[in-house]
């Protein structure tokens, strides 16, 4: 498309993170949010009224039939990722799918295969990719001036009850392997630029309401020798988020959110490495940038499938352990 024309985009999703993307979205220069989508057409007016974009619709199938709609952004629950990500690119749109891509290896397979068969730009929001304190890491990597030895992570929360980041009720249960586990096992990946080729993982007791575990312990190595361990619960009363420590052959850095630290606690200037320090809106400017320039984004479809892969085969360590 020319560089000049106005790309209209519509937002599916209305709850927490559509509103960040809609944020997001509103400092891209050359982009409109023209259409939003929400479980109702009621929740779709209050969203496009509260955030000042686009016009409600009833819909995803809605505005997928509309010609002057180029792309989507998919902030809606997990489990329709990738049948909403199917309909997209098989309706002509580029998309933009939050994390994570699917809940199973199959449909994340068959999106990637839809991407490639439509030619659309196609990507899912791994937001650590984008966030500067990562890049900031990525880009001492790149140089050859650091290179990872191990990754401690711990991503924390405390969701004993099933409510969205809003403090609201959600319509469908979070997951902490197809979802948290996701961003951490792609990211990892991704800064030591080496495959996972050995992954453990043993979780703790399923919530008898939820039906999910709510700890979850998970190890990996890379082709590298590099290795992660990641701690993941919905237990946890604080802090909450997701904090990366990165012990490497010379230093040791700590992400905090958009923050970075030394291993001695002293904090690094990440302000100048891109943008925004907004890594949702960074994401965004990477999709918008792919449809305009006629490239694959980072953070598409294919570069992420490695990841689900992972994730499946953990999911199956895990059923066996159970007796699944």
């Amino acid at each position: 498309m020319t560089q000049d024309r106005t790309l209209r985009i519509a937002l599916a999703g209305g709850g927490a993170f559509g509103a960040k993307h809609a944020a997001a979205l509103r400092r891209i220069d050359g982009v409109e949010v023209a259409a939003v989508v929400s479980s109702s057409l009621d929740k779709a007016r209050k969203f496009a009224a509260d955030q000042g974009v686009g016009r409600p619709v009833a819909s995803l199938d809605e505005v997928l039939a509309m010609d002057d709609i180029d792309a989507v952004v998919l902030a809606t629950p997990t489990q329709m990722h990738a049948s909403q990500t199917l309909a997209c690119l098989e309706a002509g749109k580029h998309v933009q799918v939050e994390i994570p891509l699917a809940d199973s290896l199959s449909d994340a397979e068959a999106c990637v295969a839809a991407q490639e068969r439509t030619g659309l730009v196609a990507m899912a929001g791994h937001t650590r990719r984008f966030n500067p304190s990562h890049q900031w890491v990525k880009q001492r990597i790149t140089a050859g001036e650091f290179g990872i030895q191990q990754m401690d992570v711990q991503t924390y929360f405390f969701r004993r009850t099933n409510l969205n980041a809003l403090g609201q009720p959600r319509s469908w249960t979070d997951h902490l392997l197809w979802h948290h586990a996701a961003h951490t096992v792609d990211l990892f990946a991704y800064q030591t630029g080496s495959p996972v080729v050995q992954a453990n993982a043993i979780q703790g007791p399923v919530h008898p309401e939820l039906g999910i575990a709510m700890d979850m312990s998970i190890q990996l190595r890379a082709a590298n020798g590099a290795i992660c361990t990641l701690s993941l619960s919905f237990n946890n009363e604080g802090p909450l988020g997701t904090f990366f420590r990165y012990i490497g052959d010379t230093g040791t850095y700590l992400a905090r959110y958009d923050d970075l630290f030394t291993g001695k606690d002293e904090q690094i200037d990440v302000s100048g490495v891109a943008v925004s320090m907004d890594g949702i809106e960074l994401q965004d400017r990477e999709f918008v940038a792919a449809i305009r320039e006629g490239r694959e984004p980072n953070s598409s479809l294919a570069q992420v499938l490695p990841c689900y892969r992972t994730l499946a085969a953990l999911e199956q360590q895990l059923d066996a352990a159970s007796g699944a």
